[in-house]
C-alpha cells in the first residue's frame, strides 16, 4: 500500500476521492463561519483559486469579499511574492495543428487547420502537464479565421487575437482560472477605413492606474505618399476598466511595425520589435510603451547585430522577467545560426549579452525555432524543425531535452499566473 503511496497512486476510486474532497470542504467551511469576521479575509488570500470560487457561494459577505477588486488585486500580489520564491511557475502552451501555412499579400493563413488544444504545464524539469484548458464554446462562434492567436498573458489574463487570416476585429481577455471572457469593442483602425496595414497588440498592467490595457499599433500600408514615402503607424489604447478604446493617436516614433515577432510586458511597459526605414536602410530596434504613462520609448539592440533578409528575429521575456531577451535566427546558403541574447540591465544598451550561438544540429543539419526563456534564465524553448516537437536547451551545458510534446505549425508558450482577474467583472460572459 505504501509503495502505491509513493508511486502517488490514487488509493480511492473516484466516487470515494470526490465524498472525500466535499467532506474536507465541508469540515474547512464551517471552520471558516466559525471565526471572527474581521480574520477572514487574512485567511481567505492564502487559499487557492478553486477553493475562492467555490466560498464564493457560502454567504453573501464571502461572495462580496472574494469578488472585491481590492481582495482579488492583494491575492495576486500574495500569490506572486510566494512565487518568487518556491512555489511552482507555469506556462500556458497553445498550438495549432493544420496541414499547412500559406502567405497571400505576406498575411499568414492556416490550410488544412485540424485542432488548437490549450494546456497548462509546470515550468520544471519535465514540464508535466498541470491541466487541460478548456476552451469557451461561445467564442468559437464568433471566430472569422480557423482559430485565435494568443497574444500574452498577463496576471491570468490571455488576449487572444482573431487575426491569424483575413482582417477581423474579435478581441479577447480570457481568465481560464474563473472560467470568463471580456470580448473588447471594434477599434477605430479597419481594413474600411483606412485600408491595408501591419499591425502589433499587446497586453499590461497600468499598476497606478489599477487597470488592464491592450494597445494596438497599426502602420498604414496605403498612404505613403502622404507621409513623404514613408507609413505612419496610429495607435490605440483599450482600457478594461473603461471598457472602451480611447482616442487614435498619431505620436508613435516613425517607424514600422511587424506582427508576430513577440511582444512582451516587463517593467510596465510592453515592447515589440519595430523599425526604421530610411532609404534603403532597414534598421531594427525595440519599440516599448509605458502602459501607465502611455508614452512611448526606444530601446536599441546590440551594436554588433546585423540585420539581412535571411535573419529572422523573435522578442522575448528574460528568466527572472526583470528585462528582455532577444533570439536572432539565420538560415541562408551560405549562413546558419541561432543567436540568444538577454540585456542583463533593463534599457542599458551596454549591458546586451549573447549567451550563445546555435549551429545547425543532428544529420539533418536543421536550426530549431526559438519560443521562449524559461524561468530559469538559463534555459530556453526551441520547437524543431522536422516533427516540429518542444525542446528546452540549457544555454549553459548546451544540452538538448525533449519535453515530450509535439507541437503545431503554429505554437505559443507564455508564462502564466492563476488569478482571480474578471470574476468582480459583470460584463464578463461565463461559461
Amino acid at each position: 500500500m505504501w509503495d502505491d503511496c509513493y508511486e502517488r497512486k490514487s488509493l480511492l476510486t473516484p466516487a470515494s476521492a470526490s465524498k472525500l474532497c466535499l467532506s474536507i470542504s465541508n469540515v474547512i467551511t464551517n471552520w471558516l463561519k466559525s471565526l471572527p469576521q474581521e480574520i477572514i479575509p487574512n485567511i481567505l488570500i492564502r487559499l487557492p483559486i478553486k477553493s475562492l470560487i467555490k466560498f464564493t457561494s457560502v454567504s453573501k459577505s464571502w461572495n462580496a469579499t472574494i469578488k472585491n477588486p481590492t481582495f482579488i488585486r492583494t491575492h495576486l500580489t500574495h500569490k506572486l511574492n510566494l512565487n518568487d520564491q518556491s512555489a511552482p511557475h507555469l506556462l500556458l502552451l497553445h498550438s495549432v495543428h493544420s496541414e499547412g501555412l500559406s502567405f497571400p499579400l505576406g498575411v499568414r493563413h492556416i490550410t488544412g487547420f485540424k485542432q488548437d488544444p490549450y494546456s497548462l504545464h509546470f515550468d520544471n524539469n519535465d514540464v508535466s502537464l498541470f491541466s487541460e484548458v478548456e476552451f469557451p464554446a461561445g467564442l468559437k462562434k464568433e471566430m472569422i479565421n480557423p482559430c485565435f492567436r494568443v497574444v500574452g498573458t498577463c496576471d491570468g489574463l490571455v488576449f487572444l487575437a482573431d487575426d491569424l487570416g483575413r482582417y477581423c476585429y474579435n478581441f479577447v481577455l480570457w481568465n481560464p482560472c474563473v472560467r470568463k471572457y471580456v470580448m473588447l469593442p471594434k477599434p477605430s483602425v479597419r481594413f474600411s477605413t483606412h485600408g491595408g496595414y501591419e499591425v502589433c497588440l499587446g497586453l499590461g498592467y497600468d499598476a497606478l492606474g489599477k487597470d488592464y490595457k491592450v494597445v494596438r499599433l497599426t502602420t498604414l500600408l496605403e498612404q505613403r505618399s502622404v507621409f513623404g514615402g514613408r507609413c505612419q503607424t496610429l495607435a490605440q489604447v483599450y482600457s478594461l476598466a473603461n471598457g472602451s478604446w480611447g482616442r487614435l493617436r498619431s505620436d508613435v516614433p516613425p517607424c514600422g511595425v511587424v506582427n508576430d515577432l513577440g511582444q512582451t510586458f516587463v517593467n510596465g511597459a510592453v515592447h515589440w520589435l519595430a523599425v526604421h526605414l530610411e532609404g534603403d536602410d532597414v534598421n531594427y530596434f525595440v519599440l516599448a510603451f509605458d502602459v501607465g504613462s502611455e508614452s512611448f520609448r526606444e530601446v536599441m539592440l546590440p551594436k554588433t547585430f546585423k540585420m539581412d533578409s535571411a535573419v529572422e528575429l523573435r522578442l522575448s521575456v528574460s528568466g527572472d522577467k526583470k528585462s528582455i531577451g532577444l533570439f536572432v535566427r539565420c538560415k541562408s546558403e551560405t549562413d546558419c545560426f541561432l543567436d540568444i541574447w538577454v540585456m542583463r540591465e533593463y534599457c542599458v544598451e551596454k549591458s546586451w549579452t549573447k549567451l550563445m550561438i546555435l549551429t545547425p544540429q543532428g544529420p539533418e543539419r536543421s536550426l530549431p525555432k526559438p519560443i521562449c526563456f524559461r524561468r530559469s534564465g538559463h534555459e530556453v524553448v526551441l520547437q524543431l524543425e522536422d516533427d516540429r516537437g518542444l525542446v528546452s536547451l540549457d544555454i549553459v551545458s548546451k544540452q538538448f531535452k525533449s519535453l515530450g510534446i509535439s507541437a503545431g505549425l503554429v505554437c505559443s508558450v507564455d508564462s502564466y499566473e492563476e488569478s482571480l482577474v474578471l470574476l468582480d467583472r459583470k460584463d464578463a460572459i461565463s461559461y
